[in-house]
């Protein structure tokens, strides 16, 4: 697993931090990931789970039933549209 750095701004937090790691609903390509890690009895950070610090966790939970990919979208969507402002 990736060391906890959260995918939107980039800062680093310890574990123990109110920030963390969120699993997103699975793709197909998911479970063929999983397939394949128990496979060859492989370790490492699902395709489907980000880690998200303490100021982007909270909305990135809310949006934990959506597949990651669309979950990014309005996640990176929104930090721009704070950007902006």
């Amino acid at each position: 697993m990736r060391p906890p750095e959260c995918v939107i701004c980039g800062n680093d937090f310890e574990p123990g931090d109110k920030g963390g790691v969120l699993n997103f609903k699975k793709r197909f390509s998911d479970y063929v990931w999983e397939r394949k890690m128990k496979r060859i009895g492989g370790v490492g950070h699902p395709p489907y789970a980000e880690w998200f610090c303490e100021e982007h966790y909270t909305r990135a939970e809310e949006l934990t039933s959506m597949t990651i990919n669309k979950a990014m979208e309005i996640l990176r969507e929104e930090e721009e549209q704070k950007k902006s402002k």
